[in-house]
């Protein structure tokens, strides 16, 4: 169970990138919502959202515990995540990616309230929810920026 939760967790080793982890894995996260799963139908997209979240809790838990740390910064699931949320509401158009990229990494940094205050919920809640409410909050601002543009 700990070598399928680290691999999860660090979402099969992109967390282990020696720099910016979380950022790459938000790019990883683009890539295959570009190539992979854009165009998907909603029921199929929510359910594979839903079911990545909840896997993430129950790994990044049990990886953050082995680690000894609360959330640890190879733990990306949480990122891969909430880039995914926050790609959800768009087009498939590369400005519209690009948007909610910056966005979505911008929340995910600076964390502010009430975001930062979910990182105090315990295990891996803490580590993954914090991140579903970047990707919310980037999505509909990506789509505010959008109408804009």
């Amino acid at each position: 169970m700990k070598i399928a939760s680290r691999v999860l967790a660090t979402f099969f080793g992109v967390g282990l990138f020696p720099f910016a982890p979380g950022t790459v894995a938000s790019a990883v996260a683009v890539i295959i919502y570009k190539y992979a799963i854009h165009g998907l139908a909603w029921p199929l997209y929510l359910l594979l959202l839903v079911c990545l979240f909840f896997a993430g809790v129950a790994a990044s838990a049990i990886h953050a515990a082995e680690l000894g740390r609360p959330d640890p910064g190879r733990i990306v699931v949480d990122e891969v995540c909430g880039q995914l949320l926050a790609l959800a509401f768009l087009p498939a158009g590369w400005a519209p990616v690009a948007v909610s990229f910056a966005l979505f990494r911008f929340f995910d940094i600076i964390k502010p309230w009430p975001i930062r205050r979910l990182e105090r919920l315990p295990g891996g809640w803490g580590i993954m929810v914090d991140d579903a409410c970047a990707g919310l909050v980037a999505a509909a601002l990506s789509r505010l920026v959008l109408l804009w543009v």
